[in-house]
């Protein structure tokens, strides 16, 4: 199969998104060079992460979580919430806050989660490229789709609640770590599901994940009518 066809399960899915995403914040949307930088500042993310696990690695303290689930499940879960959780919402948020806040477009709450999502889909799109050579046209199809979707919306509850606090002028570190605990314990959670791979434990994982997806979009209903409601009281805003 060509290089050029094969790059499309992941390629594709990270467009849709990033449209779906750019749809949602019509109201003030995100200039585009940002929306890419952004992406970009999500590859760098995978870069960080990768060097997380090899210095844990370094330190004797990175397993094999394919290992430790079919031989010891609560170190599967130990690890799923104190290791990869963390490690992979933590290389997300970094790019977020030293570069993203500084953007002057940011200026509404819903800029946090768009940007946040943003930034992970740079970072699945590094994700899917590497499992690529692992699984078949239909499996590369489907991780396309749905690994961004995982990464967006844990990224998006430390990209609220940190976007929050930068822009009320509240302790930046607190909005920081309120959402990347709630984030990186979520994540770790939803990879200990998947990871046991099993049946049984799919349909957890299915309403896990639709379940944080409806809050996200309740979210950003919300986000959006404030938004509007303000610009009617305040049209030099827009």
């Amino acid at each position: 199969m060509p290089n050029a066809i094969m790059i499309l399960p992941v390629v594709l899915p990270i467009l849709f998104w990033a449209y779906y995403h750019y749809h949602k914040d019509r109201h003030l949307p995100e200039p585009v060079g940002h929306l890419v930088l952004t992406i970009g500042l999500g590859i760098v993310a995978a870069g960080i992460s990768k060097g997380l696990y090899i210095g844990l690695g370094l330190v004797n303290l990175r397993f094999d979580a394919l290992l430790l689930a079919d031989t010891n499940m609560p170190g599967l879960l130990a690890y799923s919430l104190l290791v990869i959780g963390p490690v992979e919402e933590l290389a997300k948020l970094l790019p977020f806050v030293i570069v993203v806040l500084r953007f002057p477009e940011f200026d509404e709450p819903i800029d946090g989660i768009i940007y946040a999502s943003f930034v992970a889909l740079g970072y699945a799109a590094v994700e899917n490229v590497l499992y690529l050579e692992y699984l078949t046209p239909v499996e590369a199809a489907a991780r396309g789709f749905a690994g961004p979707v995982v990464h967006m919306l844990f990224a998006s509850i430390w990209g609220f609640t940190t976007g929050c606090a930068h822009l009320r002028g509240e302790s930046l570190l607190r909005g920081m770590v309120k959402g990347f605990v709630v984030a990186a314990g979520l994540h770790g959670l939803y990879d200990f599901m998947v990871l046991q791979n099993s049946l049984n434990a799919l349909p957890i994982v299915a309403g896990f994940v639709a379940a944080v997806w409806i809050w996200r979009l309740r979210l950003m209903r919300v986000l959006h009518e404030d938004a509007q409601r303000k610009t009617k009281l305040d049209p030099e805003r827009v």
